[in-house]
């Protein structure tokens, strides 16, 4: 996974560029904001930095972290320090993630798009556990993926004995890469979250949906 979103690095944001997504885009780019604002964010797997560049103007401090020092690199130049001062963007690891914030206490909130898809389900209780552990009491998390939209999604490839489904992604270089890509129900991503959350909210759009959630206080 690391490998290839490295070397898809210079054409990641070409996702967006797909004219039946765009209404469903622009209501996602303004709602995101009003659900960060105010908080010290952890970004998880923030990739260019496409979803950091509309929150964090409204957010008190964000931290994003990637695996791939190359998406990182296209993420610093979408958000320069003169214009981002309170945006950190640093290598890491989505499993283990950073325990403390710039000013050395938890994170206020968490945030990931387009991650979740991505972790086997086998995985998901154990990043989940990791993730809020770093988190204050109250916090909030927001987590934002595809849906599964025939036509508009790349086809589902093959099934593993766990049940991850996986894509088949074509690279701009010719190569061709099996990709991890799981597309969760409503009732499975509140399961996932139950153990730790409240006030759970659940948004659909055309292509994506939303999970908003309070950690227990």
């Amino acid at each position: 996974m690391q490998d290839y979103y490295a070397a898809r690095a210079g054409e990641y944001d070409q996702i967006y560029q797909k004219p039946e997504r765009q209404a469903d885009l622009r209501q996602m780019e303004a709602w995101l904001p009003t659900v960060l604002a105010r908080r010290s964010v952890l970004e998880i797997a923030c990739g260019t930095g496409y979803w950091t560049q509309f929150y964090a103007a409204n957010a008190s401090q964000v931290l994003g972290i990637d695996s791939a020092r190359e998406t990182l690199e296209i993420a610093r130049t979408r958000l320069p320090a003169e214009r981002f001062p309170q945006v950190r963007l640093q290598t890491g690891d989505a499993y283990q993630p950073p325990a403390q914030d710039a000013g050395g206490l938890p994170f206020g909130a968490a945030f990931a798009g387009f991650w979740w898809s991505h972790i086997p389900l086998q995985r998901i209780p154990a990043f989940l556990q990791a993730l809020h552990a770093v988190l204050q009491p109250g916090a909030h998390v927001v987590f934002m993926d595809n849906l599964y939209v025939p036509g508009s999604s790349t086809p589902i490839a093959e099934r593993d004995a766990a049940g991850n489904s996986y894509q088949l992604r074509p690279l701009a270089n010719g190569s061709t890469h099996k990709v991890l890509k799981n597309f969760p129900s409503r009732e499975q991503l509140l399961a996932a979250v139950a153990p730790w959350a409240q006030h759970s909210q659940h948004h659909v759009w055309t292509h994506f949906w939303a999970l908003e959630y309070t950690l227990h206080p």
